[in-house]
């Protein structure tokens, strides 16, 4: 029985150069926003001194910059400048979306009680330790609970700071404020889908796109880019070419990062394989394959029913990997990154956007949906 995904290899160019703002000059930004709050975090008190700096190691701690740099990618595109005078602005811009990501990881962790992100212990476990550290009364997995659920608001409150002082122009800063609201709306719309179809056990394949769509696509890749076309003040043209591209992509990244929760090498994801499966996540994957073994194989389909949402052994997990491949969902699935991403690619190439900006974007589009991590 195959129980790994065959690997589909997409190759193409790398950005050109100057088209991608970097892990670094993001990261650099970031680590100036924490030096300049942790004077202001040590005279609040040492609680809050502390959860600053779980917060500050959370965001520093690796990332590959996906959404600032989806967010440049479409400043550069519409026709931004790098070396212009408002590219430092544009960089802090598209760092506080690194902000905002935190807020939403630290809390998806709590929701579904992850131990790990990035190969650490996630925000809430952390805080358990320290109580435990500390001898605390109390319970500690309620003060880790607590003091996660605050440190993933007070990443939300700095990313609006953030993009609030990174110094854009005064026209520029009124096209993203809505943008950004949109953006904030529907990451959290997302998180409440996800959460109420796993407890109804939603099977629908319809309602796992919608979550991908509103938890993933929005704050990936669509509003990033977004956010970029309106610090450069793109027509609704090109807006409307980056939200397409920025769906089909966004969505193909959360479909290859379901595979990689099924099938992926805890090693390179940072979180045990299978994660999804124990929590009950309803996954494009899991419905695909659900209706596939309604058709073909019931005694497969009672099998996924009676086991996802379980502490599942390693058997298990290895049973699940294998109907989910010998279905069909496992190809299906990755059939349907492909056309995404083609079609994106499509839809981008057509655009007005800068021939430059067209390479950088088409480059991260291949990298974000045939990632190995």
């Amino acid at each position: 029985m195959n129980t790994r995904p065959p690997v589909v290899e997409h190759r193409a160019a790398g950005p050109a150069v100057g088209t991608t703002v970097g892990t670094e000059a993001i990261d650099a930004v970031l680590r100036r926003f924490f030096v300049d709050r942790r004077a202001e975090a040590d005279a609040i008190g040492p609680g809050f001194a502390t959860a600053v700096a779980e917060l500050e190691g959370h965001v520093l701690r690796g990332g590959k910059r996906v959404r600032p740099t989806f967010a440049w990618l479409g400043w550069i595109g519409a026709g931004g400048d790098e070396a212009g005078p408002t590219a430092e602005a544009v960089r802090h811009t598209c760092a506080a979306l690194e902000l905002l990501h935190a807020s939403a990881l630290i809390h998806d962790d709590i929701i579904d009680a992850s131990p790990t992100r990035r190969g650490h212990p996630a925000a809430h476990v952390a805080f358990a330790e320290h109580h435990r550290h500390h001898g605390w009364p109390g319970d500690a997995e309620s003060f880790g609970t607590g003091s996660a659920i605050l440190t993933g608001d007070l990443a939300q409150g700095w990313a609006d700071d953030m993009i609030r002082d990174a110094g854009l122009p005064a026209d520029a800063y009124e096209r993203v404020g809505p943008v950004w609201s949109a953006m904030r709306t529907e990451v959290l719309a997302g998180q409440l889908l996800d959460l109420w179809a796993e407890a109804g056990h939603d099977e629908e394949v319809d309602s796992a796109l919608r979550i991908d769509r509103y938890k993933t696509a929005a704050y990936t890749v669509e509003r990033p880019l977004h956010i970029g076309a309106a610090v450069a003040g793109a027509g609704a043209g090109l807006v409307a070419a980056y939200r397409a591209f920025g769906v089909d992509i966004g969505i193909a990244f959360q479909l290859r990062d379901d595979l990689l929760g099924v099938f992926g090498d805890p090693e390179l994801t940072g979180k045990p394989s299978g994660d999804d499966l124990r929590e009950g996540k309803r996954t494009v994957l899991l419905a695909t394959a659900l209706r596939f073994a309604d058709d073909r194989d019931p005694a497969a389909a009672a099998y996924l029913r009676a086991r996802i949402g379980t502490s599942l052994t390693a058997d298990e997990l290895r049973s699940i990997r294998g109907i989910f491949t010998d279905i069909g969902a496992v190809d299906h699935v990755e059939r349907d990154i492909t056309r995404r991403t083609g079609r994106a690619l499509a839809v981008l190439e057509a655009s007005d956007a800068t021939s430059h900006g067209r390479r950088g974007l088409a480059a991260m589009a291949v990298s974000a949906t045939q990632r190995r991590w």
